[in-house]
């Protein structure tokens, strides 16, 4: 079952994605390293990968619930 078609929503993941991108780096201080973390992006530098070995949980948690927040209509 496609959540998308049983809704009946005109939407595509992607373009949801690319709403929250561009919403994090315009309208909240959220490092850019947490936002790319919430989207499962994964570091292309080797050197900076190698180095990366937390899942920055807690902070994509506190952006999550901004995300909310905004499409609650209630900030952010």
């Amino acid at each position: 079952m496609d959540p998308v078609n049983e809704l009946r929503i005109a939407a595509v993941p992607h373009g949801f994605r690319s709403s929250f991108r561009d919403w994090a780096a315009e309208k909240t201080d959220h490092p850019r390293e947490v936002i790319e973390a919430a989207l499962a992006h994964v570091v292309q530098n080797k050197v900076e990968a190698a180095y990366a070995r937390s899942d920055l949980f807690e902070r994509r948690r506190l952006l999550m619930d901004d995300w909310a927040e905004h499409l609650a209509g209630k900030g952010g």
